[in-house]
């Protein structure tokens, strides 16, 4: 449940959760129970009380369609029978209230109230505008940016995602005010195969996308490295007015569909470096199929973001079995070899450095 006296508590910080969007996440097949899970590790070390928490809004079918087509929004209206997909909602209005979240958080931003706004219960970061893709069957993150734009002219995107965040590249594939930065594993046969180094958007947005792809097996070393290379170049000669990254908890060593070796610290130190930005930024969830490290993650990017440190014994809560045999705020490193070398990640950098200059020059920076 929700701790109604931390609605009451102004911070510099909004939280959007209710209990009807964690119950719209949760009853996404793959990630059952993920949402109640990270909200109840949160606040059971009493972060809640340090934000302003905030209830969703449902998205409209008008904000909906904003991105998605009239034959998709009428196609997920009808539903899909199970037997054609079990993981596919009966009912619009599920992925109406997934979408709200975003949405929600967005107009915080965009109304001046909060400068950081958090969604965990966001992040489907795979969705089309004409067809589901990935477990995502609203791109929530297109919405907001499209939201965020009505305040904020220019958008930096980052996805650090273990998946390739193809359907929010794909939406702002032709735009010059939108920068998408994805961070992902790409391997022959691992999905969604897309976001090679050498796609830079098309049109009056060449140039304004950026593929950071990587190997199996990458360490925080090898994540942060290429992290801080690229984020402040980009951001020199794209200065953004605001900032979405998607969180998606998927890289962390022990995820079943990720391949990453990351710890909780690769991501909290990227996430510390988004906010040095000092921009209006919305951090949104996303992938992670080891529920209990996801809500991990999250909990500690929250304490992150916040600048509250907390224990490393989780405390006692309804979920505290979960966290067993160890019950630490820790994800632990593999002994999974990185099919990544300095020379690759150093290719890669020199790769993406080479298209900033090449967007510094159409910016007239050069």
């Amino acid at each position: 449940m929700l701790d109604d006296t931390a609605v009451e508590n102004k911070g510099e910080v909004v939280y959007v959760a209710d209990p009807k969007l964690l119950s719209w996440c949760d009853a996404v097949p793959v990630f059952r129970q993920r949402a109640c899970l990270t909200h109840a590790l949160i606040a059971s070390y009493g972060l809640l009380h340090k934000m302003r928490v905030v209830p969703s809004e449902a998205a409209s079918e008008e904000d909906i369609r904003k991105f998605h087509s009239q034959e998709y929004v009428e196609f997920l209206q009808r539903g899909v029978p199970e037997e054609e997909d079990e993981g596919a909602q009966d009912e619009f209005g599920l992925v109406c209230g997934l979408a709200g979240g975003s949405l929600t958080a967005a107009r915080e931003l965009t109304s001046g109230r909060t400068k950081i706004a958090l969604n965990w219960c966001g992040g489907w970061h795979h969705a089309q505008r004409d067809m589901a893709s990935g477990f995502c069957y609203v791109n929530d993150i297109v919405l907001a940016v499209l939201h965020l734009r009505s305040a904020f002219p220019k958008v930096l995107y980052i996805d650090l995602d273990v998946h390739h965040g193809d359907g929010v590249e794909n939406a702002y594939l032709f735009s010059p005010k939108v920068v998408t930065l994805s961070l992902h594993r790409r391997e022959p046969g691992f999905f969604p195969a897309t976001g090679a180094v050498e796609d830079k958007g098309l049109g009056k947005g060449k140039l304004f996308t950026f593929n950071v792809p990587y190997k199996e097996g990458i360490n925080d070393k090898q994540f942060v490295y290429l992290f801080e290379s690229i984020l402040y170049p980009l951001c020199e000669v794209f200065i953004p007015d605001a900032v979405v990254c998607q969180c998606g908890a998927d890289a962390l060593s022990q995820d079943p569909l990720g391949g990453g070796n990351l710890t909780l610290k690769a991501y909290t130190t990227c996430v510390t470096h988004v906010a040095n930005l000092s921009k209006p930024t919305l951090f949104l969830g996303g992938g992670g199929y080891n529920k209990s490290n996801a809500a991990k993650l999250w909990t500690a990017i929250t304490s992150t973001v916040l600048k509250c440190p907390v224990s490393a014994e989780i405390p006692e809560h309804q979920f505290f079995s979960w966290y067993g045999p160890d019950f630490e705020l820790e994800v632990t490193a593999g002994l999974r070899k990185s099919s990544n070398t300095q020379e690759s990640l150093d290719q890669t950098i020199k790769a993406v450095h080479g298209n900033i200059e090449k967007l510094a020059e159409v910016l007239g920076q050069k």
